[in-house]
């Protein structure tokens, strides 16, 4: 769909290997139960509320015991110690219990909620911030639709577990051990009898899980290579439509659907045959139990209450058991999750610090610089580069695609650092300025403008989120796009589109040059900002380039060579280093110069 990557301009690398994923384990999960500490008290009160509410569930199949026994007289008269209500009582006491669980339910299962989501506002927010803030070099290493998936199935995954797994894992757990309590007390022959299939159950959960978790983190990594071509597709849509390559689009996501699908279905298979496996062993015991409870019936050891008390709670058991398997396989898909965000969160961002930033005076010096990117570092793209901009001087790049003009750009955004060599910001080292000291004292009007999808005044104002409602439209009469913005019906409010797809190119062009304006750097880089413009939008844009331009060190990146005749010298970038330095006539003057033979082959074409 796009053109190869040059050394110049380049893009992410999509075929990058990956590194070897880490084992995931429960300590993963540290990170992520760190966003419950705010709300711990609301999280203690409501694991309490669950306990007593699981408490209040056990007295149930005891209460339905005593039902039982109180509707046979000869019971009552052969134990005629300790409490033993008649029919009514012991049904009062029984739907009082289920009126006190059901509203304790109610409060534990809106908290864990209530928390759980409050925790993933924290995680997304984090998480969100993190990625922004990480180098250019970490996005030449992943996709964007694999962040994207990353900041929503991952932690969707985790929403699960915090609002879900969690609080069935505690009233599993409560009802395992206390139905266990319960059957022991009442039969100890028949609780030595369920209890000794346990060990195999649990075994065959733990083989099981490890494979859930490894097919499970398989299928997320899919699904983000699914997320990546959509959105890849969908940003150059003009591209697919233009290249009729809808069928190849649909292909390339249907291949990523049937990778996702194969192990989706493969987490699928072990998940429901791990399942079955323990329906077989829990329904297995609870036949073997119901066959020694009526052999100890008939021989006068159990009671109808008692052995109805005991079937209850073994299907309590039996039932928490089951639901294990399923606990532990969402829990292992919540690991591969928290694995995956805890790797981002470790990650380190680059660090800005955005207030009380001090002005620089546009000062520039690239001294013996050499480049090779990270994601490239077999490719050397500047090659001991001097260049020297006094402060207020205008300099032109340029040279072939793929010499380093935008490394250069790059480099002076502190995008990257210089593998050897230096630059120097004001004199000293860029390294020890502060990077965003380095960043609010540059401005960039690049050749294809990105709007983001709100109005044009938000659009402007991203040059300076603080700007006033004056220093906005003064921005905008220097650009010359007041005029053009006043006719739209909503004035400033006026939304642009996704990536302003709304606006004209030189439209988008005047509202570029109103955010750096607004911004008002030390050094200002141009891209070619009137490459591709019809004759009355360029001049509109010259005349608001000069205002631009007035006072700032800047940088152009010139193609056309046409427009940067007047600026105060042109460099001649070829392979990564600078060839040819001087003003339009000087360099013109040079006979065999490349920016000599450029500029006929420029002009004489035309």
């Amino acid at each position: 769909m796009s053109a190869r990557p040059s050394p110049d301009s380049p893009e992410r690398v999509q075929d990058a290997v990956p590194k070897p994923p880490r084992q995931s384990s429960f300590r993963d999960l540290r990170v992520i139960f760190a966003y419950l500490q705010p709300w711990r008290m609301r999280f203690a009160s409501a694991v309490v509320a669950l306990l007593v509410s699981m408490s209040f569930g056990l007295m149930f199949p005891i209460l339905l015991g005593d039902l039982l026994d109180a509707a046979i007289p000869s019971f009552k008269a052969a134990h005629p110690a300790g409490w033993r209500g008649n029919i009514n009582q012991v049904a009062l006491v029984l739907m009082s219990t289920l009126v006190i669980q059901a509203g304790l339910t109610w409060f534990y299962s809106y908290s864990f909620s209530w928390v759980g989501e409050k925790a993933i506002i924290g995680v997304r927010r984090t998480l969100y911030s993190r990625l922004i803030s990480m180098p250019m070099s970490f996005f030449g290493e992943h996709r964007v639709g694999e962040l994207s998936s990353r900041l929503s199935n991952d932690v969707g995954q985790l929403q699960d577990m915090l609002t879900g797994v969690v609080p069935q894992a505690l009233r599993q757990s409560i009802l395992l051990l206390g139905g266990i309590a319960v059957i022991a007390v009442t039969s100890l022959k028949l609780s030595l009898v369920m209890i000794s299939s346990f060990p195999l159950l649990i075994l065959l959960a733990v083989v099981f899980g490890r494979r859930i978790r490894k097919f499970s983190r398989t299928a997320q990594d899919r699904l983000a290579e699914t997320a990546t071509i959509v959105d890849e597709t969908l940003q150059g849509i003009a591209n697919v439509k233009a290249f009729s390559n809808e069928s190849y689009e649909t292909r390339r996501y249907t291949s990523g659907l049937e990778g996702f699908l194969e192990a989706a279905l493969s987490n699928a298979k072990y998940r429901a045959a791990l399942i079955a496996f323990i329906i077989v062993g829990i329904f297995g015991s609870i036949v073997l139990v119901l066959w020694q409870g009526a052999r100890l019936m008939l021989a006068g050891e159990l009671t109808h209450g008692e052995l109805t008390r005991f079937i209850f709670c073994t299907v309590f058991v039996g039932g928490s058991v089951s639901s294990f398997a399923e606990v532990y396989s969402l829990s292992q898909k919540a690991l591969g999750a928290s694995q995956r965000i805890r790797e981002l969160l470790e990650e380190l961002p680059e660090e800005l610090s955005p207030s009380n930033l001090p002005k620089l005076t546009g000062a520039v010096e690239f001294s013996s610089v050499d480049f090779r990117y990270p994601s490239r570092p077999d490719v050397q793209v500047l090659r001991g580069l001097s260049l020297q901009a006094k402060p207020g001087e205008k300099i032109a790049l340029v040279g072939p695609s793929g010499a380093g003009k935008s490394t250069i750009v790059s480099l002076l955004l502190r995008f990257y650092e210089p593998d050897s060599g230096a630059l120097l910001l004001d004199g000293k080292n860029a390294a020890l300025h502060e990077l965003s000291t380095v960043r609010a004292n540059m401005a960039i009007v690049p050749q294809e403008v990105l709007l983001f999808g709100g109005s044009i005044r938000d659009n402007i104002a991203y040059g300076r989120p603080d700007a006033t409602e004056e220093a906005i439209m003064a921005a905008s009469r220097g650009a010359n796009c007041h005029e053009f913005i006043e006719r739209f019906p909503e004035g400033y409010n006026t939304l642009v589109g996704e990536r302003g797809i709304k606006l004209s190119g030189g439209q988008r062009q005047r509202i570029a040059i109103a955010r750096a304006l607004l911004k008002d750097p030390a050094i200002l880089i141009l891209d070619e900002a009137t490459s591709s413009l019809d004759s009355e939008s360029e001049s509109l844009i010259q005349q608001a380039l000069k205002t631009l331009l007035a006072g700032r060190t800047a940088f152009i990146i010139a193609h056309r060579l046409a427009t940067v005749r007047q600026v105060d010298r042109i460099c001649v970038i070829e392979d990564g280093t600078v060839t040819e330095s001087g003003t339009h006539a000087e360099l013109m003057e040079r006979e065999g110069g490349t920016y000599q033979r450029l500029s006929q082959l420029q002009f004489t074409t035309q």
